[in-house]
């Protein structure tokens, strides 16, 4: 079998295929996350805490040239604590997604099967028991 081969019928796989859609929508999804932190929540926060913007708060390790050649070198810590609140909304998010396909396979466990029909044999002894009866 060639590479080609290979490859194809490794990339046309339902697992990698489902992969590949996963990875877009999570991927659309950390946008949607980032334009909420960023736009949303940072501006609520920052008003909160006198008109902080975290999104440009950061220390100087070194202020920058005078001649302005050598630019300055910051600790952006603002943008840390925007990719912590990035994270904690996806991982939430996951959790619950999770919690709730882990409800739904307990609920799917939880159900009783159905009773077993009779057996064909116990058909005929139950057909054997009216006809003793009736007579």
């Amino acid at each position: 079998m060639s590479i080609a081969q290979e490859f194809k019928s490794f990339a046309m796989r339902g697992n990698v295929i489902d992969l590949a859609v996963g990875v877009v929508i999570g991927a659309a999804f950390g946008a949607i996350v980032t334009s909420l932190v960023g736009d949303v929540i940072m501006p609520v926060i920052g008003q909160l805490t006198a008109g902080v913007d975290f999104s440009k708060s950061a220390f100087v390790l070194k202020a920058a040239s005078e001649d302005g050649k050598t630019p300055a070198v910051l600790l952006s810590y603002g943008k840390f604590i925007q990719t912590v609140i990035n994270f904690l909304i996806v991982a939430f998010v996951i959790f619950l997604v999770v919690k709730g396909i882990n409800t739904m396979k307990k609920a799917e466990a939880a159900a009783p099967p159905p009773p077993p029909g009779p057996t064909n044999e116990e058909k005929l002894l139950m057909e054997i028991r009216d006809l003793l009866k009736k007579s």
